[in-house]
């Protein structure tokens, strides 16, 4: 009995986990979706990413870069502010 219920509960942790995955990716890409928007980027793959970033003026790509590192930016390492 005690080995089954075990089981059971690691059956529901790993699908609220991959439910979990699955919302957070689903956010990331309309994140990016909205930003290939605002720069009127149609191709979707890297190479169309890249040849856009070429055709920037240098104000653009920095607005660019700064929304990307705000969007994308890891929270789990960051020190807090304490003031």
């Amino acid at each position: 009995m005690k080995n089954s219920s075990l089981k059971g509960a690691f059956g529901i942790l790993a699908v609220v986990g991959i439910a979990l995955a699955a919302k957070k990716i689903s956010e990331r890409r309309k994140m990016m979706k909205g930003i290939f928007e605002e720069y009127d980027i149609k191709e979707k793959s890297p190479f169309g990413f890249a040849d856009k970033i070429r055709e920037m003026d240098d104000e653009k790509y920095a607005e660019l870069k700064g929304k990307l590192k705000e969007k994308f930016a890891s929270r789990c390492c960051k020190k807090r502010c304490e003031s």
